[in-house]
């Protein structure tokens, strides 16, 4: 362990692993500096960044909480705040802090805090949820630090909410939840970044070898030709939301991206609901990336392989700048729909790596594997019934 100078605040960072470990240790390098100046220089603070995957099985805040109450309990640190890249939610509501000011305890959802601007928004956050348990924010109040509320431009835009008598312990004095539609689009796209869905990309080798090639073959067939120039703008529209629309579902359908909750509750199915809502999105937005790219791949091969005397005398009209633009959109269309036949060939380990992030990964196959464990039991449960009744 980092030796601290005498009478510095110690704060761990205790990070998931993969985005919130890096935002954690790009912050680190600056955070003391200007935590120190934010204080009033009245207090120093050393920083330690600690990558542990704290989420492993659980994404329940009081289970959370429990477990990073503990790992401070074991290190001489004054203020834990933990980051992960899990969107958290309790009592129906989408979590984004929770402190403890009693134990020097903070937990930070990234998601809540949007999709952009995330290395920024999340250093302010640690910076307002240090000070604030520290004392520091609201200084000359007159009020003890769990009653203050943190006092930044950041956590303006969230909504502070004191747990009341719900049956925790070790309950958190004061959290911070995203509410509304804002909050809700908020947290949306976080989880979207979370999950990079410019991976999707690369990850879908197969399915792009497969759109390139019928690409390729679609721009020196003729009878492309002469239906591209026939189509109008509105059924070109029309083709690419097709193609996209199909390339989206066959991916969430064949790679079983689709999230199903065990659970009953409202809380259960609003969080299969964001959750759905963030894969589809980020399938979205790997697609059009991928379309964008076809529709310049076959414009260069189009500019290089297509005689303008050939296109001329077969469709009846001369190959300029608006023949070019009109025939490689449709083509990308018409790869498209290739690319989704040729994503069979891809895993759906692959696509789910390229589709999620690494703690996202974690998350739905735990997820799966207790809802598999469960099935199990019951069908155990419901064979000793069964033997029991026949041995009557």
């Amino acid at each position: 362990m980092r030796m601290s100078p005498p009478g510095a605040t110690v704060v761990a960072l205790l990070a998931d692993p993969d985005a919130p470990t890096e935002i954690a240790q790009r912050m680190a390098e600056t955070l003391p500096a200007r935590l120190a100046d934010k204080s009033g220089r009245q207090l120093r603070f050393t920083i330690e960044v600690i990558s542990e995957p704290f989420t492993a099985a659980a994404e329940d805040p009081p289970t959370l909480m429990r477990r990073i109450k503990d790992r401070g309990s074991a290190e001489n640190w004054d203020i834990v705040v933990a980051l992960t890249d899990l969107p958290l939610h309790l009592h129906g509501r989408k979590l984004a802090v929770n402190l403890s000011h009693e134990h020097g305890l903070a937990l930070l959802s990234l998601p809540s805090l949007g999709g952009l601007r995330l290395q920024t928004r999340a250093r302010q956050a640690v910076e307002e949820a240090v000070l604030g348990l520290a004392g520091l924010p609201a200084t000359g109040t007159g009020e003890p630090p769990q009653k203050q509320r943190l006092l930044g431009p950041l956590t303006r835009r969230l909504s502070p909410v004191r747990p009341g008598p719900d049956g925790e312990t070790d309950t958190p004095d004061l959290r911070y939840v995203a509410s509304g539609p804002r909050g809700y689009l908020r947290v949306l796209l976080g989880m979207v970044r979370a999950n990079r869905p410019w991976r999707l990309v690369p990850g879908l080798s197969k399915a792009l070898a497969a759109a390139l090639g019928t690409g390729v073959v679609a721009t020196v067939n003729s009878t492309i030709w002469v239906l591209a120039q026939a189509l109008s703008v509105p059924r070109l529209v029309i083709a690419t939301v097709g193609s996209v629309c199909i390339m989206i579902g066959w991916l969430i359908i064949d790679a079983q991206l689709w999230h199903r909750s065990a659970e009953d509750s409202l809380e259960a199915r609003q969080r299969a609901r964001l959750y759905n809502t963030s894969t589809v999105v980020t399938v979205a937005i790997g697609v059009l990336v991928c379309y964008a790219g076809l529709i310049v791949i076959n414009l260069v091969w189009a500019l290089f392989i297509l005689n303008d005397r050939v296109f001329g005398s077969t469709t009846r009209t001369p190959l300029n700048a608006a023949q070019y633009w009109t025939l490689c959109w449709f083509v990308a269309s018409v790869a498209t729909v290739g690319g989704a036949l040729g994503s069979g060939l891809e895993s759906d380990e692959a696509i789910r790596a390229a589709a999620y992030s690494k703690r996202e990964q974690e998350r739905r196959q735990t997820l799966q594997d207790n809802q598999s464990n469960q099935s199990n039991q019951n069908n155990q449960n419901k064979q000793n019934n069964e033997d029991d009744g026949s041995a009557k």
